[in-house]
């Protein structure tokens, strides 16, 4: 019976999901907002824990750090602002049309995760979210308007794990991770004979399911320090889709595609120290594999010749994390934290469907114990992300009809999550102190 309420419980969380398109928020079009716990750290010791259960995305072997049955749910509210203006360079037949106006859109991402204690060394447990995704629309008509009219990018990874708790020290855990990818790619056709206001718009989608696996650790050397290293495996996508052109002429370029997409790899590692009875400092690095990634070549099915690229050519991405949290009563606890990330994207690679720059990421968050089964959870962020620049055209990666762009990004994202944490039943006592005997 408990394990079909774990079922059930990661099956709510799934449908969740489904329902919501995800922004970009953790790197090129990685998402970071798993757990609202975690994210009033900025992240840090996500893989040591301080995540609660929702730490499974980052290290499944965290799991074995939650008794009993219990389930989280998180909902994080992404405002992204960001707008590209035309620089000179730009080409003067387009930059006379203006800038990108509000490129961002915001986006609702829910994750969930539970757990189930089997007995005291095997746990069960489940989570789902969305690890990618993407949502930039710039004006219709813009000066960028060849290189991107419209980006989407949709991912659901549904991840079950099994931990096993080898002793009072180690702690291990793995699983499969099942992940669909959707994109939707639009941009402006320069037409022959057309002004660039008339121009029409050609499009790109696909999609896919793919398997992969995540694994890690928890090392407990003593009490109150908890080292945690955990990998998500990269997924593999042979990407069905299509290619639309509004144009006679070029139908041979459209019709049914498909492309092979590399997801990145990630490694993260975290640590949590107790400072005292009521406080603990957290420490959080991430490695981001985007570099394997490069260029996608999209083939017809029908020719079986390349029709098309995506130059995404991305460096890997790094981000380190530190945070810390009070237990302000034995019901109330407090955190925050500020963590500095390195994009994978840089002048040489930044396209105007995702401007990312590097950022810095303060955070605050809070946690209310409602009751002895419910936990209540908040959290904030703000995003500082330096201003950059975008060139497009004639010798760059992104070339289209050597129409050449040049444009200033200036961007800055808010955060909030909010999520709750229930344990079902009665918890479970605390184990007993050891006995001592005096000789």
């Amino acid at each position: 019976m408990r394990f079909r309420f774990l079922v059930a419980a990661g099956t709510a969380s799934l449908c969740a999901s489904v329902a919501t398109i995800a922004e970009v928020q953790a790197g090129a079009f990685g998402l970071r907002e798993q757990s609202t716990q975690a994210q009033g750290l900025a992240f840090a010791g996500a893989a040591s824990g301080s995540g609660g259960v929702s730490s499974m995305f980052w290290n499944p072997a965290t799991i074995t750090m939650n008794p009993g049955f219990v389930a989280e749910q998180n909902f994080t509210y992404i405002g992204l602002s960001s707008e590209i203006r035309p620089a000179p360079g730009t080409n003067p037949g387009f930059a006379r049309l203006g800038g990108s106006g509000e490129l961002g859109q915001g986006a609702l991402v829910p994750a969930g995760a539970t757990s189930y204690q089997m007995n005291d060394r095997l746990w069960l447990g489940l989570s789902t979210g969305a690890p990618f995704g993407l949502v930039t629309k710039p004006n219709q008509v813009w000066a960028g308007e060849v290189y991107g009219r419209s980006s989407r990018i949709f991912s659901l990874a549904i991840n079950p794990v099994i931990g096993f708790k080898v002793n009072e020290w180690l702690s291990i855990a793995a699983g499969p991770n099942i992940e669909y990818f959707r994109l939707t790619l639009r941009q402006a056709l320069p037409v022959p004979g057309l002004l660039p206001t008339a121009y029409p718009s050609s499009f790109l989608k696909g999609e896919s399911w793919g398997v992969g696996f995540t694994a890690g650790a928890t090392l407990t050397p003593r009490d109150g320090t908890v080292l945690g290293i955990g990998y998500r495996s990269s997924v593999h996508h042979d990407i069905d889709g299509s290619i639309g052109v509004p144009l006679l002429a070029l139908a041979p370029l459209a019709g049914q595609v498909r492309a092979r997409l590399n997801t990145p790899d990630k490694l993260s590692v975290g640590l949590t120290q107790a400072v005292s009875p009521v406080a603990r400092v957290n420490l959080g690095f991430e490695w981001d594999n985007w570099s394997r990634l490069g260029t996608i070549g999209i083939v017809s099915k029908t020719l079986g010749l390349p029709v098309n690229t995506l130059p995404l050519n991305y460096k890997d991405g790094f981000t380190y994390a530190i945070g810390a949290e009070y237990d302000a009563s034995p019901n109330l606890t407090l955190r925050t934290g500020f963590a500095y990330e390195t994009s994978p994207i840089d002048f040489r690679n930044r396209s105007v469907r995702l401007p990312d720059g590097d950022r810095y990421i303060a955070s605050v968050g809070a946690s209310y114990r409602w009751s002895r089964q419910l936990t209540l959870n908040l959290a904030y962020s703000h995003f500082f992300l330096d201003r950059s620049r975008i060139l497009a055209g004639l010798g760059r990666d992104y070339n289209v009809g050597n129409i050449a762009f040049a444009g200033v990004v200036d961007s800055s994202a808010d955060i909030v999550s909010v999520g709750f944490r229930y344990v079902f039943g009665a918890q479970p006592a605390p184990a007993p102190a050891p006995l001592v005997r005096k000789w």
